[in-house]
């Protein structure tokens, strides 16, 4: 089957400007159409934030950059209620949050307080100032970043913060050949600055619920329910992965299906989402890492070892 039309014009798109991070790119619009957020760990300077405005040109979503700093409050976030005295009466000051697409730069560079003020946001869509509730905008997507060599004055993010984000993914450094290709496209003009948006965001709502509607067989649905409970029944692990991951492992696996061209899920979309998926949702125990083993080799070899459903109906 041939990639979703639509999907392949925005995928085309950002690689205008991320050079050679095809699969980088493939899972951010699998989450942005599964309505999921993504986390973005990579060392600085591999195109974190271009990669997040470029997928914001493409779909002509509003776009803000919030940079989390140690001094940064809540109310920086979401925004503040302030009294118009020639109104005489109490006004919302509407804060970067209210944007389509939020790049939470540096995510862990700020206090625990400050990070909790987007766990309601990324779950219901919305903030609370006040007492008052407000609707975000649609679509509603958060990219935060976090550099993970340097530690120094950071706040690591805590569970319910970290499974608030349906994937994580890495950039990763080019290749000789590839960043050959960035200096010629960056030498004249930055391909950012000209890029045009190939669809709106209607659309990317459309999309949205379009995903919802790919089918998930039974046998499908059983095998994602086998990898994610094996992540609580391993003697290796600390904190197996939440109900939560299981539905982004579905909802994910329906996204790459319908990004696929297909109207039907299959154990190989599971397959290729397990780890981006699960692998930040896990803590190992100190014993397995002094070992050398990692979050994303832990998920590999449940998948490895977990019988794959044959679903005979679509072989």
């Amino acid at each position: 089957m041939s990639m979703n039309s639509k999907v392949e014009k925005i995928i085309e798109n950002i690689e205008k400007v991320i050079i050679g991070k095809r699969e980088a790119v493939e899972l951010v619009i699998i989450a942005l159409l599964a309505e999921g957020h993504v986390l973005i760990e990579d060392v600085p300077g591999v195109g974190k934030t271009s990669l997040v405005k470029a997928l914001a040109k493409s779909i002509n979503a509003s776009f803000r950059r919030i940079q989390f700093t140690p001094d940064l409050v809540p109310s920086d976030v979401v925004g503040v209620t302030v009294y118009n005295q020639q109104k005489k009466k109490f006004e919302f000051k509407p804060g970067p949050i209210m944007s389509n697409i939020v790049l939470a730069d540096e995510i862990n560079r700020t206090s625990p307080k400050t990070q909790s003020s987007l766990l309601e946001a990324m779950e219901e869509k919305q903030i609370t100032v006040d007492g008052v509730t407000y609707p975000l905008p649609k679509p509603f997507m958060v990219l935060a970043t976090q550099n993970p060599i340097e530690y120094e004055g950071t706040f690591k993010l805590p569970e319910a913060q970290l499974d608030r984000f349906m994937i994580k993914i890495e950039i990763g450094y080019p290749s000789e050949a590839e960043e050959l290709e960035i200096l010629a496209n960056f030498e004249e003009k930055n391909p950012l600055e000209e890029l045009k948006p190939v669809v709106n965001a209607e659309e990317v709502i459309k999309m949205q619920e379009e995903v919802k509607k790919v089918y998930v067989e039974d046998i499908v649905r059983n095998y994602i329910v086998n990898l994610v409970s094996s992540t609580r029944k391993s003697k290796a692990i600390r904190l197996g992965a939440s109900p939560r991951a299981t539905l982004n492992l579905m909802r994910s696996a329906q996204a790459r299906a319908y990004c696929q061209g297909r109207d039907y899920v299959l154990p190989d979309d599971v397959k290729a989402l397990a780890v981006p998926v699960l692998s930040h949702r896990i803590i190992l125990r100190n014993e397995e890492k002094f070992e050398g083993l990692d979050e994303r080799m832990f998920i590999k070899n449940i998948v490895d070892t977990t019988k794959v459903p044959v679903v005979r109906r679509y072989a």
